[in-house]
């Protein structure tokens, strides 16, 4: 008798021309990559023809670090196509890879991003993916009639009756809803439309939705908050969890926190699954693996990385401030507070000065990062995955397209040899692609009647 062994979930983490900040000036990057649709394509069909369970593209309301212009005009993260926008076009470039999108809660109406997602979903033939998103960016306040962001306690009150509000919408129809029967005049049977009716503290939605049932019932909703109140809102409802940890010993307390959590909400823990995000950097060779992470590091800009380092650290004030100075202490900010604190605890750790700090920060933003041969990746990426570290990874290609086509080319069929990860596609949607179970409608009482 043979057993299969279990494989690792593997996600494609789309960042303009790259991850690392000056990806764009490698000379094979893509500059332009950003806002080419045609370019978007041909990274989606190399991630698909790598097998990839999903690509990812995150998203701001707001254009981040704003506030300092000269640097940020030396990066490439300035403009980006809409995510929603985006993966429609991608989705009828490509036919099994998942697609995911940011939305955020704090600056969205469940309406309009419940009927976003479940077009979605249908336009791609169930593969659609929500990154539910509190905003840690706080400009993008300014862009909505608001003169300071909430309160990170209040955002995420918000997004839970925000996600109950969407998940109803989305059960506004039944499966079979739909007869269309031309003989007897039936487009849709009234009695399989179910009228939402919330009425909530932050939300009052008549309902129902204008999209029938999504494909997969709920198109596969997915966090990346780590504070406590993130945590206890992914143990509740998401069912892919994308992270950031240094180390293995890390990596291992966030999975059996966050799946403990997970239980005590009365869910399985295979309902959820934790990618930690993973920023690689291939060479044939350990030599050629150094020195092409070394090229990338002497194209960073010093008034780059610093805007870098201050941006992941809440948007925290470094002006003035010796480069080769230890991180002071600093105050409390109201933006990503997990990623903050994962960036002080490492220059705390390793006594690593600004400079230091910022050469690390500008690659990954936090994320583990691994130079070295395919081999090496292979083995880092195994560690984790049986380590108990994660159920798979969110790869973060360091500059665009070669990046990506590296990691297909040359790691993919390492991790393949060693019976990680698959050689095709066995379904269609992404939750087959997860091995996520597709849920049942769940009927609420609702405050109003499709008659009214």
């Amino acid at each position: 008798m043979t057993t299969t062994r279990k494989q690792m979930r593997l996600g494609a983490f789309f960042q303009e021309t790259g991850h690392h900040i000056a990806g764009w000036r490698h000379p094979e990057a893509e500059a332009a990559g950003g806002l080419d649709i045609r370019h978007q394509i041909e990274l989606a069909r190399t991630a698909e023809r790598g097998k990839f369970d999903l690509l990812f593209v995150a998203d701001s309301f707001a254009v981040r670090g704003a506030n300092n212009i000269p640097a940020l005009s030396r990066m490439s993260r300035a403009v980006s196509l809409e995510p929603l926008t985006l993966l429609s076009a991608l989705a009828v470039a490509t036919e099994r890879i998942g697609l995911i999108g940011t939305a955020t809660t704090t600056y969205s109406e469940p309406y309009t991003l419940a009927r976003q997602f479940a077009s979605l979903d249908h336009i791609s033939g169930g593969r659609a993916g929500w990154n539910l998103v509190t905003s840690n960016n706080e400009s993008e306040a300014l862009n909505f009639s608001r003169g300071t962001h909430a309160p990170h306690a209040e955002r995420y009150e918000r997004a839970a009756e925000f996600l109950e509000v969407v998940r109803g919408l989305w059960d506004s129809w039944d499966d079979d809803a739909f007869p269309r029967d031309k003989d007897t005049s039936l487009f849709f049977d009234p009695e399989k439309l179910h009228v939402l009716g919330h009425r909530g503290k932050h939300f009052t939605v008549r309902g129902p939705l204008n999209v029938a049932r999504p494909p997969q019932g709920w198109p596969v909703q997915v966090q990346a908050g780590s504070s406590d109140a993130g945590r206890s809102l992914a143990a509740r409802s998401a069912e892919v969890v994308f992270t950031a940890q240094q180390t293995l010993e890390e990596a291992r307390g966030f999975y059996a926190d966050l799946k403990g959590r997970t239980a005590a909400a009365g869910r399985s823990p295979d309902d959820m699954k934790i990618m930690p995000g993973f920023f690689p950097v291939i060479g044939r060779t350990e030599s050629e693996a150094r020195e092409n992470y070394e090229r990338l590091q002497s194209l960073v800009d010093p008034v780059v990385g610093l805007a870098t380092l201050a941006t992941t650290l809440g948007e925290a004030d470094l002006s003035g401030l010796p480069l080769d100075g230890p991180l002071p202490d600093l105050p409390e900010a109201n933006g990503p507070k997990s990623r903050r604190q994962l960036v002080i605890d490492l220059a705390r750790r390793e006594n690593l000065s600004i400079r230091d700090l910022y050469l690390r920060v500008v690659g990954a933003r936090g994320h583990r990062t691994v130079v070295g041969t395919p081999a090496q990746i292979a083995d880092e990426l195994e560690a984790w995955f049986t380590g108990g570290g994660a159920d798979g990874f969110n790869i973060m290609a360091p500059h665009l397209p070669r990046g990506l086509a590296d990691f297909v080319d040359l790691v993919i069929p390492e991790l393949q040899r060693r019976g990680l990860f698959r050689t095709e596609y066995e379904g269609r949607t992404l939750r087959e692609h997860l091995g996520l179970r597709r849920p049942e409608p769940v009927r609420r009482a609702a405050a109003a009647t499709a008659a009214e």
